[in-house]
């Protein structure tokens, strides 16, 4: 079998409700690892948020963060970043907004966020990522890899617009949540990180899986071969992708379904939890004949 790079997004898609691995996403994805295929994981997510599954995973992974902003290899080495021009970093720090919507930077470092906002921790709290709250005036416009606005849909859209205005193809907005407006330099999303990742590895779109549920998603799922589109996505990102197939809930663990079907993997799978049962059985035998 050939070899190919599957690649999946993480909230909405690859993790559950409740934003962690599935057990059977775990196998699935370990055995595809063992099999010689390469996985990466693409988010909006922070690097460092990312971590977490990386290491529950436990198989070699490249992680592609802050929507493309950052790619790291499976040892954790900054292959490629990509900064907002600190000029239009400095205007989006200063766009006019209500004060119910939160600024959120995003750099190397961490996460910036302009005031205390603690329901922002409740989709962090598998992995303990926190923010460190910084007074917009203080914020540093060197080095961001992301600006995130969170709020209201009608404020975002505003906001949205005077981004347009202010910088235009400077820069690339698109939302992960309907309430989660994300901005990175012009030229900067999954999909070209996507690409740069493929080069690296010698493979070609072709050899690609990709799995998304969200508008941030559009342009890796376009790049791939083979892209699929999770039954609880956006309602308009399966109109934008040429030729998805649409597949099970992320909540049903769709993505590992899909991908037991698709590599023929039950059987192996199958093994894989026997082998996983038979110590405890084991041990179970011997404690009742104890007792």
């Amino acid at each position: 079998m050939a070899v190919q790079l599957i690649v999946s997004d993480l909230d909405g898609t690859l993790l559950d409700t409740h934003h962690r691995l599935h057990a059977s996403t775990i196998k699935v994805l370990r055995l595809l690892a063992e099999q010689g295929h390469h996985i990466a994981l693409a988010s909006g997510r922070h690097y460092h948020d990312m971590g977490v599954f990386r290491d529950q995973l436990d198989i070699p992974i490249h992680l592609i963060s802050t929507n493309g902003a950052y790619t790291h290899d499976p040892a954790g080495q900054l292959l490629n970043a990509s900064y907002l021009q600190p000029d239009h970093a400095q205007t989006l720090i200063q766009l006019p907004r209500p004060p119910e919507v939160r600024l959120s930077l995003y750099r190397e470092s961490g996460w910036h966020v302009d005031a205390p906002a603690p329901h922002l921790l409740s989709i962090h709290a598998t992995t303990g990522f926190t923010y460190q709250v910084v007074p917009p005036e203080k914020m540093d416009a060197d080095g961001v890899g992301k600006v995130l606005y969170l709020g209201d849909p009608a404020a975002l859209a505003e906001l949205e617009s005077q981004a347009y205005q202010a910088h235009g193809q400077g820069l690339h907005i698109t939302y992960s949540t309907s309430d989660a407006l994300e901005i990175m330099a012009g030229g900067v999303n999954k999909g070209v990180a996507l690409s740069a990742l493929l080069e690296k590895l010698g493979l070609a779109a072709a050899d690609c899986l990709a799995f998304g549920d969200n508008l941030n998603d559009i342009e890796m799922l376009n790049l791939a071969g083979e892209a699929q589109v999770m039954a609880n996505a956006h309602p308009a990102l399966f109109q934008r992708v040429t030729g998805a197939r649409r597949i099970g809930h992320h909540s049903d663990a769709g993505v590992a379904q899909w991908l037991t079907k698709r590599f023929k993997l039950q059987e192996a799978v199958d093994v894989s939890s026997r082998s996983r049962q038979r110590p405890f059985l084991v041990q179970s035998c011997c404690r009742a004949r104890r007792e």
